[in-house]
């Protein structure tokens, strides 16, 4: 293996393991997201994301094995702080249409960040000839860029639900603040 050769697959082989680390983060925090979901469609969503993200950390061992290497030690701190910004939006909303809207919001951050950590390794893959990565990995492309447009489909009615849910909400407070008004002038 040439020089060129041995640091690409160096590369590759970090990206797998930061990859791996983003994917067991989310094993723990996408419970927690479909817990904190109000809508069962969202919350369906992020159930099947996490049967799916099961099936990537299982993918991503299988390539890791065939390379002879442990996919553990790296911790990726992209997804730890996409996590992280996903728990404070929970813990400071308690609103059920706008938390679901944030939620999805958050859920898409992730989502591209991995799609383009999964485009990267399978362009490594290609350039190194490991045939059966690449497809694993595009497999796992593929189903990174379903579920965005997924969750962009949901962000079309819950956003709205959000804004409606907002409109209510102001059109109340208005008719109080006038009602308040009239007493006022009558006092």
């Amino acid at each position: 293996m040439n020089m060129q050769e041995s640091s690409l697959k160096k590369l590759y082989v970090e990206e797998l393991k930061d990859l791996y680390s983003a994917e067991t983060q989310l094993l723990k925090a996408i419970p927690k997201m479909a817990k904190a979901a109000s809508s069962d469609e969202l919350r369906q969503g992020f159930e099947e994301h996490l049967r799916q993200t099961e099936e990537h950390v299982r993918r991503l061992e299988t390539i890791c094995k065939e390379l002879g290497e442990s996919p553990k030690g790296k911790k990726c701190v992209g997804m730890e702080g996409l996590i992280e910004e996903g728990k404070e939006l929970i813990e400071e909303n308690d609103e059920s249409a706008e938390l679901d809207a944030g939620l999805i919001s958050a859920a898409q951050h992730v989502e591209h960040y991995e799609i383009a950590g999964y485009g990267c390794v399978r362009t490594y893959a290609k350039l190194l000839g490991e045939s059966r990565a690449v497809a694993l990995l595009e497999k796992t492309l593929q189903e990174e860029k379903e579920t965005d447009v997924k969750l962009t489909e949901l962000a079309e009615q819950i956003n709205l639900e959000a804004l409606e849910r907002e409109d209510e909400e102001g059109s109340t407070q208005k008719k109080r603040g006038q009602k308040q008004m009239k007493r006022s002038a009558t006092a």
